[in-house]
């Protein structure tokens, strides 16, 4: 004999969406219908388990004094109560669908409330919840409403037969985890809550539940197509279109197309005998033909990010401010495309999107990604008993979202393998919206999406995607191909961006991808600064992984983002220095260049010394001007290094950016530098244990600098160790080599130096080593040669290799140490950041910048600050100009401190200022989920040879 006992919380781990919520409708604003925000301070208690304590807490009278408070929106372990947990796809709970731990964290929440002046007394009401983690059962006034999966789904409940004038209680009990939590498993935070917005909303009688508008565009007549679908009957009206029509009834007129680049919304009104609620309609077309994706006949090139939602102090309860600071900064940095990973955002921000113009991939709240470690077997996408659940999934995505002409696309979900639930998605989609197209990356195959999608594909992957020459089925050979995932931004990187970007360009095929991701999700920290996964004391963990945007926690933006921007740029600048000519571009897919304005000016050795506008035509997309540079400054040609710089900004304010701001640029060269010529050689002398030559003092010994001039130095030796970037450490998942493991297995991080010989000549002073790593046979006989003239002394290093060095350097060039600098003037490339595969952003001029100013605050410390193309730098009284030129890097700890801190906290300023001049630097790649560098980008250990001159500033 065997029995089951039933318990009251078996909903938990039962696989269907939930009971008692209303079926899913558009998400809109009212203009009669009374709201009232449930937000703010709620009573809360956290219990162990999901039984531990009876429902007795939802009636009415229930004792909650004693009851700790929260504030919803918000995740309780972001409050004090329980800590939060990262992991980048494995589930934090023995897999065993649908059954979860006993141990399950339920907090239950009361929220007391009296019904606003003015509510009406008829009608009905709803009780709105937009967003918890991850199941909750829901009581108002003693009565239970029902129950509910589907964290960052909306679900409505009928209350207005239960509400009284005052003193109503809404009680709600949330899970951590559920049946659902195997359905979300994002690369994210486990944050259990009410993190989005719970709102009480009156119903009038004859109001508008649900309704679908569709807007069209004939690219071709240039005409509009409005219908407006309604469950209550109605009339729809539009007045800058003269369009007053009845619900479900087609109207044709002219109208401005809705864009990304040119967001032209109409403002309308969809009214019922109860009720009216603004629209805001744009009018566009999405299309596959020609295998293109295409908008108002026209293909588009996605410039995009994926973003997860994210604030540093409050998870993902976003506030409708830093919804708008995403968009602008978006808007800033040139992109025009968000994924909204891995679940469908806020409403409000696809408002945003709307009003600003952002193409928008709407996804799903799915992923399953945990079955991989068990080859996808149990996985639910593969199991009729979930189907179900996913399709109200999809339901309550596309019907919350379908009135946003920014959503060009859904997207079933994110890494759930495959799967007939995902089938029963697609042909859900389809059949209700056939005016979008279908994502998932999954369906490798494409037969049930209408894009060929894939993440992190290698830069010669996508060149052969790009020429048709990738196989696979023919449908698939015949759909345009994106990648929704690539350049993935974790710590200093992502690298290659341009060289995908030159691939998007040349191939139509290719229609453009989505950086991996928006923003670190680092929390706020009093001791760490921010903290990532392990710093809560999680047994399973993914460490800074979840570290990977473009912007750091507090949405700075990093030079990730700066380098993202210049590299999709919309327009093209290009051109004959020497000759005053620029080539102008116009990369828009709809824009004109009537909103930008373009200007010139001149620089001599790094300082601007004339301006000017420059006119350019208002070309349309895809069209060419050659422009005719002015002469340049009479007295100042051939003075120096000389250059042109062109820039497009905008010609005047815009709800994204003021007037001024830059949208584009190039630097055009037209003279070369001047080398440093030292004069005529010092003979070098010995006085007291030290050699004098010029300037400088040297041990004589052992031939070490020991000053130059009144500026004590320590001596400057070669170095080839960096702090391993994230990108240079690699994931285990990647096929390329991941060097920064086998640098340190090779000992590059511990090399020693040995003296091998001091020679005083007549014009130089030459020190011969030997560096090298223990228990290795590799080497890099290392000269180093001085001569000075009366002001100026000369290091010219020469290295040459010993053995088969089969890895490539992280870095080649010198280090050396000053006892004190803060201020820094460089002529070179800056002002931000740059590494040989990330410098498109990198623009040569004179800088100037505090030593701490010039340090990146990566999340996890790692390699970081360098400078390219450096001509000269000044910093502590001294002066170093190059030949040729070089990367720059100072701060006030070396490699190895850098190398051995977890966070920022644990980098303390030591006494010193270490300098490193490096002819040579790495890339930096993306291998912490994407390609390593490119082979051209690889610093091999070759023979090199390099010089530097010193100086006293002043």
């Amino acid at each position: 004999m065997s029995f089951r006992t039933t318990t009251a919380v078996d909903y938990v781990e039962d696989v269907a969406p939930g009971r008692g919520a209303l079926p899913p409708r558009a998400w809109y604003a009212s203009s009669d219908a009374i709201s009232h925000s449930l937000n703010g301070t709620w009573r809360f208690r956290l219990s162990p388990t999901a039984d531990a304590e009876d429902d007795s807490f939802a009636e009415p009278g229930h004792e909650a004094a004693g009851w700790a408070e929260v504030t919803v929106p918000g995740h309780w372990v972001l409050q004090g109560h329980g800590s939060p947990a990262y992991t980048n796809h494995l589930y934090p709970f023995p897999v065993d669908p649908p059954h979860v731990p006993t141990g399950n964290p339920t907090g239950d929440h009361l929220r007391h409330f009296d019904l606003p002046a003015g509510w009406p007394a008829g009608g009905e009401a709803v009780v709105r919840f937009d967003g918890v983690e991850s199941c909750a059962r829901v009581w108002l006034n003693g009565t239970e409403l029902g129950e509910f999966k589907g964290s960052r789904l909306p679900h409505e409940f009928a209350v207005g037969h239960l509400l009284k004038p005052a003193g109503n209680v809404l009680a709600v009990r949330v899970h951590q985890w559920s049946s659902g939590s195997y359905l979300e498993d994002q690369d994210q935070w486990w944050l259990p809550g009410i993190f989005r917005d719970v709102t009480l909303l009156h119903r009038p009688a004859d109001s508008v539940r649900d309704f679908f508008v569709h807007a069209s565009y004939d690219h071709v007549s240039g005409e509009g197509t409005l219908r407006v679908d309604s469950d209550v009957a109605g009339r729809v009206t539009v007045p800058e279109l003269d369009i007053d029509v009845a619900t479900g009834e087609p109207v044709t007129v002219a109208v401005e197309p809705w864009t990304a680049e040119t967001p032209r919304l109409y403002d309308g009104v969809l009214a019922t005998g109860g009720e009216r609620v603004p629209l805001r309609v744009g009018f566009r077309t999405v299309a596959l033909e020609d295998g293109l994706i295409k908008v108002n006949g026209t293909p588009v090139l996605f410039r995009g990010v994926n973003r997860h939602e994210w604030h540093p102090e409050r998870g993902r309860a976003l506030d409708p401010e830093t919804m708008r600071e995403d968009v602008l900064l978006m808007k800033r940095h040139n992109l025009n495309a968000v994924r909204t990973s891995h679940y469908p955002p806020h409403p409000a921000f696809l408002d945003l999107c709307d009003e600003y113009g952002l193409w928008v991939v709407d996804e799903c709240d799915l992923e399953t990604h945990g079955f991989v470690e068990q080859g996808w077997r149990d996985n639910p996408v593969d199991d009729d008993r979930w189907t179900p659940a996913l399709l109200d999934r999809a339901a309550r995505m596309v019907e919350r979202d379908k009135n946003h002409p920014s959503v060009i696309i859904w997207s079933l979900g994110n890494e759930a393998g495959t799967g007939r639930g995902l089938t029963a998605m697609a042909e859900w989609i389809h059949g209700r919206d056939g005016a979008r197209l279908v994502h998932y990356e999954g369906d490798i195959g494409c037969r049930d999406t209408d894009v060929y999608s894939r993440m992190y594909a290698f830069h010669d992957e996508v060149e052969r995607i790009g020429r048709g020459l990738d196989g696979g089925t023919r449908k698939r050979r015949e759909l345009p191909f994106i990648l929704c995932e690539y350049g993935h931004a974790m710590g200093n990187g992502p690298g290659g961006l341009a060289d995908y970007q030159r691939l998007f360009e040349a191939h139509d095929r290719l229609q453009g991808g989505f950086v991996w991701e928006w923003i670190d999700h680092g929390i706020k920290h009093p001791r760490l600064g921010f903290a990532y996964g392990g710093d809560f004391g999680e047994e399973l963990h993914d460490g800074n992984f979840v570290c990977d945007g473009l912007v750091f926690p507090d949405r700075r933006p990093s030079p990730g983002l700066i380098e993202y921007k210049k590299v999709v740029e919309p327009v093209r600048i290009e051109g004959d220095g020497p000759a005053g000519t620029v080539r102008v571009t116009n990369a828009h897919d709809f824009a004109d260049l009537s909103t930008l304005a373009f200007e010139w000016s001149y620089q001599v050795d790094g300082e601007t010394v004339g301006t000017g506008p420059l006119s350019v035509p208002p070309l349309m997309p895809g069209e060419s001007a050659d422009v005719k540079l002015p002469e340049p400054p009479e007295d100042r040609r051939g003075r120096g290094e000389t250059r042109w710089t062109v820039r497009a900004v905008l010609a005047r304010d815009t709800g994204w950016a003021e007037r001024g701001h830059e949208v584009a640029w190039a630097q055009l060269p037209v003279t070369e530098r001047v080398l440093p010529t030292p004069g005529a050689a010092l003979r070098p002398t010995v006085d007291a244990g030290l050699v004098r030559l010029g300037p400088a003092a040297f041990d004589a010994r052992t031939g070490a600098l020991r000053s130059i001039g009144g500026i004590d130095v320590t001596a400057p030796r070669l170095d080839v160790w960096r702090a391993p970037t994230d990108n240079d450490n690699g994931a285990p998942w990647q096929s390329d080599v991941r060097y920064g493991l086998l640098w340190r297995k090779l000992g590059l991080h511990r090399t020693q130096h040995r003296l091998d010989g001091v020679e005083a000549g007549d014009e130089a002073l030459t020190v011969r080593t030997r560096v090298a790593p223990a228990a290795s046979d590799l080497a890099l006989r290392t000269v180093y040669r001085w001569t000075a003239d009366g002001t100026r002394v000369r290091l010219t290093v020469s290295v040459t290799p010993e053995g088969d060095w089969k890895v490539p350097l992280p870095r080649l060039g010198i280090r050396f140490g000053l006892p004190s600098a803060d201020r820094v003037t460089w002529f070179g490339g800056g002002p931000g950041e740059a590494y040989p595969d990330t410098g498109s952003a990198s623009r040569v001029g004179r800088w100037h910048s505090r030593v701490d100013d010039l340090q990146t605050p990566y999340v996890r410390p790692q390699e970081n600050g360098a400078r390219a193309d450096v001509r000269w730098a000044e910093l502590g009284g001294l002066r170093v100009e190059g030949d040729p030129e070089f990367w720059f890097t100072a701060r006030r700890w070396t490699s190895e401190q850098l190398d051995a801190a977890d966070h920022l906290t644990d980098l303390i300023p030591g006494g010193t200022v270490w300098v490193n001049l490096d002819h040579g630097q790495m890339g930096i790649g993306s291998q912490s989920c994407g390609p390593g560098v490119l082979p051209r980008y690889r610093l091999r250990a070759r023979p090199a040879t390099f010089s530097f001159v010193f100086s006293e500033t002043g």
